[in-house]
């Protein structure tokens, strides 16, 4: 049976609230580990002491959100818990947002990718190196914008491996996404910013290759900085 305060029955929101935490609170305790069946609802209901309808509406929201997933025929499981997997919401907030929000949006991003691009350059391996360098010389054969945008996504998206912080990665990715990347560079490439940006691209990469975690740090910081203030002027932030 539900718990109610003495004013009156708690709102569902509430209920569903508190079984999604105390879900969350028995995988975070190693109750339930990664890749394990949950209980079913009514062996989970009793156990919390909260309804099978907030058990079923919390398990539907935590499926949302990467942490459960369904098997069809099967029941719940606890999923790989990957950061890339519960993360995803990033991507959903940033290819929604518009305005300040989209401002704000690239200086979190500024920031991060600042760091990441540092811990690259400390970090990066030959290989992953010459895997920028593809991307670099790839954007730069080529005036063709689709082409340009896949291989700025894959630059990025490498330094951000090469970071070796899977949580961090994942996190830029939905900040990069392919959608808010188009969103904010259509305008900005049609102001002729091809060859800064290729610019920008050479300078990241010359750090990465001299192994000089600050001045990548530096270079990606200018570079995103560059399209967040394009951005701010834009819509008068």
């Amino acid at each position: 049976m539900e718990e109610t305060p003495r004013s009156g029955p708690a709102p569902r929101g509430t209920v569903t609230q508190r079984a999604i935490e105390r879900i969350k609170a028995m995988i975070g305790e190693g109750l339930l580990e990664p890749g394990q069946r949950l209980p079913t609802e009514r062996d989970l209901a009793a156990q919390l002491g909260i309804s099978r309808s907030s058990v079923r509406e919390a398990i539907r929201a935590l499926t949302v959100l990467g942490v459960l997933e369904a098997r069809h025929g099967s029941g719940i499981y606890v999923t790989a818990l990957e950061a890339g997997d519960l993360l995803e919401t990033f991507g959903v907030v940033a290819d929604l947002s518009r305005g300040p929000r989209l401002v704000e949006l690239l200086e979190v991003r500024r920031i991060l990718e600042s760091t990441a691009t540092a811990l690259a350059a400390a970090r990066i391996t030959p290989e992953q190196l010459a895997v920028v360098a593809e991307h670099v010389a790839a954007m730069n054969a080529t005036d063709d914008p689709e082409e340009i945008l896949a291989h700025d996504l894959a630059f990025h998206r490498a330094i951000a491996a090469a970071a070796g912080n899977e949580t961090l990665a994942a996190i830029l990715e939905g900040l990069s996404s392919r959608t808010f990347r188009a969103r904010v560079r259509r305008g900005h490439q049609e102001e002729g910013a091809f060859a800064r940006t290729r610019r920008e691209h050479a300078a990241i990469h010359r750090a990465l290759a001299a192994r000089d975690p600050e001045a990548a740090r530096a270079a990606a910081a200018a570079h995103v900085g560059e399209v967040e203030e394009w951005l701010r002027a834009r819509v008068g932030t």
